[in-house]
């Protein structure tokens, strides 16, 4: 095959080459834009603010992203998992003594169980397991509403971050492409340069020297 024809032949290959890649590129920031706006519409749209800095308790200012977000409404994913993390997370904790949801629910079971078991004895203990019971209830109530929302702000901050990686392999397919263009560029004025008759030149192959027996 002559040398000219070769290069022409790679070239277009990486000409191909490129616009795949961009194409790809703006296939990827597209997905990009629309996480990013999509977190940070839904995350507006909740009017979460940071408390101001003069407000924050010793607890929470041993939290560094409560004090850079002091006073800032909450709209991206970073602020998000700011809020869940050191905010929510942080209140929750001293709720039921560190125990989640899930924990308190064998013991709220079994207080009911023991408060049925009390007004069918007309036990006079009854007022006192009432108090205990209503007391998990509210716990339980607390707990389930702030890992819940907890759990909603870590799946918007996730979303961001499938958003800002989508971002990243977009630049890289961006600067893949340029590299290939560039290339392809480079290979189409060699083969301007070089003339139609050059040629690869066959291989030799080794005659084989007779041997004999």
């Amino acid at each position: 095959m002559k040398r000219r024809t070769l290069d022409v032949l790679f070239s277009a290959g990486g000409m191909v080459l490129a616009a795949l890649l961009v194409l790809a590129g703006i296939v990827l920031t597209s997905n990009a834009n629309f996480a990013n706006d999509y977190v940070t519409d839904q995350l507006t749209a909740q009017k979460i603010v940071f408390k101001p800095a003069d407000q924050l308790t010793p607890e929470e200012r041993a939290q560094p992203c409560l004090v850079d977000y002091a006073g800032q409404q909450l709209t991206t994913g970073k602020q998000a998992e700011c809020y869940a993390n050191n905010f929510i997370g942080l209140h929750l904790q001293s709720v039921a003594d560190g125990k989640t949801y899930a924990e308190l629910g064998a013991p709220q079971a079994a207080l009911r169980e023991q408060v049925a078991t009390a007004e069918e004895a007309n036990d006079p203990a009854l007022p006192e397991l009432q108090a205990q019971l209503d007391q998990i209830t509210g716990q339980r109530d607390t707990l389930f509403k702030g890992e819940t929302l907890r759990g909603l702000l870590l799946t918007s901050f996730g979303f961001s971050e499938f958003g800002a990686k989508a971002a990243q392999a977009a630049t890289v397919a961006y600067i893949a492409a340029f590299v290939m263009f560039v290339l392809a560029l480079a290979g189409f004025a060699h083969a301007a340069k070089t003339p139609e008759t050059t040629a690869f030149a066959p291989v030799d192959k080794p005659e084989r020297e007779a041997t004999n027996v």
